[in-house]
């Protein structure tokens, strides 16, 4: 467990303050602060929750969230392909898995490190992290109603860093030079071309990209 900890501490220790944006943000929307911790709970989504805060304050359709969690959460399809689900036994304990798969999660489970862990060191990281996220989110909401609204400049900057450091240690680990610059160009092309879609559209590229990479190393 002492193990688990010292990875999970760097990326754990964010969550704090990052969980508490997201209170800030629940709070400053119109919403009781009780719905910072439920969102951090139950959607436990990362960047999703933070567009959810904008939806449920403007009572956005259902087809409008369904479509929006399918688009921001696409990438856990790829995550699928390497997280190492089946290390995990028992059906409870890969469902608790699977539902709590997050990119930090990913990143610490796929890292060197963690290549022995088995059912209960994984499922222990993801418990912190998922405890962590939640009790930023409920610190965030209760402190969030005595702030004022001009002290979240720059709070929706945070989880964007989070993801920054996140692909910096990757890439740390797994110095691949031409994946970075396909994606960054994919990132770039997608801003210039379809500023509105650009996430949408620089995952598309980025996965047709290693798709054609794949296919040309082999054959």
């Amino acid at each position: 467990m002492r193990r688990v900890l010292a990875l999970v501490a760097p990326l754990g220790l964010a969550f704090i303050p990052l969980g508490m944006a997201l209170g800030f943000l629940v709070v400053h929307a119109g919403l009781s602060w009780w719905w910072a911790p439920v969102f951090a709970g139950v959607i436990y989504a990362g960047s999703l929750e933070f567009l959810m805060v904008a939806l449920v304050a403007g009572a956005a359709p259902v087809a409008t969230v369904a479509v929006t969690s399918l688009v921001v959460n696409s990438r856990h399809i790829f995550y699928a392909l390497s997280f190492p689900l089946h290390r995990v036994t028992g059906l409870p304990a890969k469902l608790y898995s699977t539902y709590t798969l997050s990119d930090e999660a990913y990143a610490v489970a796929v890292s060197p490190e963690a290549q022995g862990w088995t059912t209960r060191p994984i499922l222990f990281m993801q418990l912190t992290f998922h405890l962590l996220w939640v009790t930023g989110a409920g610190l965030g909401g209760l402190v969030g109603e005595a702030l004022p609204i001009d002290r979240l400049v720059g709070l929706d900057f945070a989880l964007t860093a989070l993801f920054i450091v996140l692909g910096i240690e990757a890439y740390r680990q797994r110095p691949d030079r031409l994946t970075a610059a396909i994606a960054v160009a994919c990132a770039v092309g997608a801003c210039l071309v379809v500023p509105g879609q650009m996430l949408v559209c620089a995952f598309a590229a980025f996965t047709a990209m290693l798709l054609l990479r794949r296919r040309t190393r082999h054959a």
